[in-house]
């Protein structure tokens, strides 16, 4: 299971969406790819990133002159940690209701709908194949 991480604020998601377009980069860097949207002072940059390091969506390193910063965590990885905790939130950990508003509030492309049918296939088949291995009594 993958490492459950603290929520985030806007503004640091902000900042990490930054560094997803970026790949990796200095504070200056993340400061230079969100002006004019943003204007903050050097440190205040600093501490956000920190942050973001202190609960494990930021890693760095020093480099030659100040530390590079980079994504610890994909938007796929947030994503599902989102999703996953708006499920417990809202619907008591079941993920049906959750995928039924998404998939009701929106117009999927055909290519979205043939997408998400062939995951239902491929969670069917795996279903599948681990109900042939349930022992006696349904114990595992």
């Amino acid at each position: 299971m993958a490492k459950h991480r603290p929520p985030i604020s806007d503004t640091e998601l902000l900042v990490l969406k930054t560094l997803w377009d970026l790949s990796e980069g200095t504070v200056r860097d993340i400061m230079d790819a969100l002006s004019p949207r943003r204007q903050w002072a050097y440190t205040t940059a600093q501490t956000i990133l920190n942050r973001l390091e202190a609960k494990g969506y930021v890693k760095s390193r020093k480099g030659k002159l100040a530390h590079v910063y980079r994504p610890a965590v994909s938007r796929e990885q947030l994503l599902q940690q989102s999703l996953n905790d708006l499920s417990r939130r809202l619907c008591e950990g079941t993920t049906s209701p959750l995928l039924m508003a998404l998939v009701e509030g929106v117009r999927l492309s055909p290519q979205e709908i043939h997408d998400l049918r062939r995951l239902l296939d491929e969670m069917s088949r795996t279903d599948d194949v681990a109900d042939d291995f349930d022992p006696p009594g349904g114990q595992r």
